[in-house]
């Protein structure tokens, strides 16, 4: 209790300073403070009231207190005299207090529809592994290992590229191909991994058993850490993977709501945007060892503040942006998440598929504010909004806390595969309500496809194998 009380005070805190500190008008004001206090009210009955395990809220709170809080307000602060944002949108009070708004009613929407799917009981059912999957596991493991080892030789090009390729050059590979690779085929070594912990933790193993499982284990272990990593891969996709097992092997550490919302928050609130000191400063690693005032300079000097005048933080802006669109050129009904529900289709097929919501904003951003660059978040809400406006964000608010809530069971499952995929999305949330939908969307069906549609596939089919043979015997 004492750990919760000290957090509540931390958080409290860093939002009277922000609050003390902003040089807004009061209707602006009093708009973030309404947002913010809804925001604050659900952490309350996520600490305090609610006894479910839910990383999920953790995640949603972490992002809203980030993203809707404390970039924008310290954006608004430091807002120079033509008044613009960093995607050269203008301030306008009104689209911020109607923006706030809107947040409002996505944060009251989500946590009222987010307990009336917890009372019901079908969406409550907890998935089972079969005893007779977990009896065909060895082969199960097997298998996919032997799918690892295909895609490692396959693959060995394409990743020596991207090592290679500095981040700033495009591909040589297709964006289907780079999909299917990155997004599927270099996630199936995560499946092998959780289907060895899977079989480690059931009782009664034969020794030998034990080691050639574990001696896999490691080896899918090494071949994820070829496929994932910083060389191969950005930090957004590679922090729910390596944060997922970090639960999967050390579930203590992140197994309590108040455990996962302290990592999350610490790590996103606190220690990124200080790394920007360092990342934003003149000075080296030894100048700032020897003489350690000049960190507290860089401090004075806006070193994180600057850092939340990045694209990294615009979230808050290109929401405001997509309603000035809305309000100038009308809504899209739906044509927008077409792009992100078809994202498979490859756009040689689909000449007319639509572009992904950041682009089509940073689009709009051109050609009406001559900001330079289009490939732009855009938050979950915003998405509702351009397609079908008011409605459209409370749509998104109910469909977020009908799939969240389904994951629960998922968590709560002994198939390990289900159990890790309900974890990783709640560490990939912080994507998704970042945005863009397209993007965030068809990155986690690509991981679900490798993780657990083609594992599946391949254990139902041993299964069916096992089960027929099984009656062959018997016939005979």
């Amino acid at each position: 209790m004492k750990a919760k009380a000290f957090f509540l005070v931390l958080y409290l805190g860093i939002s009277l300073l922000l609050f003390a500190f902003f040089d807004a008008s009061i209707g602006v004001w009093l708009s973030f403070l309404c947002s913010q206090l809804l925001l604050t009210t659900i952490l309350f009955i996520h600490l305090f009231v609610d006894k479910e395990y839910s990383p999920f809220l953790s995640a949603y709170i972490v992002f809203f207190f980030l993203f809707f809080t404390v970039a924008p307000i310290i954006q608004i602060n430091s807002l120079e005299p033509n008044a613009k944002f960093m995607t050269n949108f203008p301030y306008r009070p009104d689209l911020v207090i109607y923006t706030n708004f809107m947040t409002c009613l996505f944060h009251g929407v989500f946590i009222g529809s987010y307990f009336f799917f917890k009372k019901i009981p079908p969406l409550r059912k907890v998935p089972k592994i079969t005893n007779r999957l977990k009896g065909v596991l060895p082969i199960w493991i097997s298998i996919l290992f032997g799918i690892s080892l295909l895609v490692f030789v396959v693959s060995i090009g394409f990743v020596l590229n991207e090592i290679s390729r500095p981040s700033w050059m495009a591909s040589p590979y297709s964006t289907a191909l780079l999909l299917i690779y990155k997004k599927v085929l270099f996630l199936i070594p995560f499946a092998g991994v959780l289907l060895c912990v899977q079989y480690l933790v059931k009782g009664n193993k034969k020794a030998l058993n034990l080691v050639i499982v574990g001696a896999l284990m490691l080896a899918f272990l090494a071949l994820l850490l070829w496929f994932k990593n910083p060389l191969t891969e950005k930090r957004n996709a590679l922090g729910p993977i390596y944060i997922s097992l970090i639960f999967l092997f050390l579930p203590k550490l992140l197994n309590t709501n108040f455990k996962t919302l302290f990592f999350l928050f610490f790590t996103m609130v606190i220690l990124f945007p200080l790394s920007a000191i360092f990342t934003h400063s003149d000075a080296t690693f030894e100048e700032i060892y020897k003489d350690p005032m000049i960190f507290f300079e860089q401090m004075k000097g806006g070193g994180v503040t600057s850092a939340f005048n990045t694209l990294n933080y615009d979230a808050f802006a290109n929401f405001m942006t997509t309603i000035d669109y809305v309000q100038q050129e009308g809504l899209t009904w739906g044509h927008q998440l077409l792009s992100g529900i078809f994202f498979f289709v490859p756009r040689g097929v689909w000449e007319s598929k639509p572009d992904t919501t950041g682009i089509f904003i940073g689009d709009y951003l051109i050609s009406d504010y001559r900001f330079g660059y289009n490939n732009l978040s855009n938050p979950f809400p915003s998405e509702g909004y351009i397609n079908f406006g008011v409605v459209g964000v409370i749509l998104m608010a109910i469909l977020l806390a009908l799939v969240i809530v389904k994951l629960l069971s998922w968590l709560k499952s002994n198939d390990y595969i289900k159990k890790i995929m309900a974890f990783y999305f709640a560490i990939h949330l912080i994507f998704l309500l970042r945005g863009d939908f397209a993007n965030a969307y068809s990155y986690y069906i690509g991981i679900l496809a490798g993780v657990w549609v083609i594992p599946k596939l391949i254990g139902k089919t041993i299964e069916w194998y096992s089960i027929r043979s099984s009656h062959g015997k018997r016939s005979e």
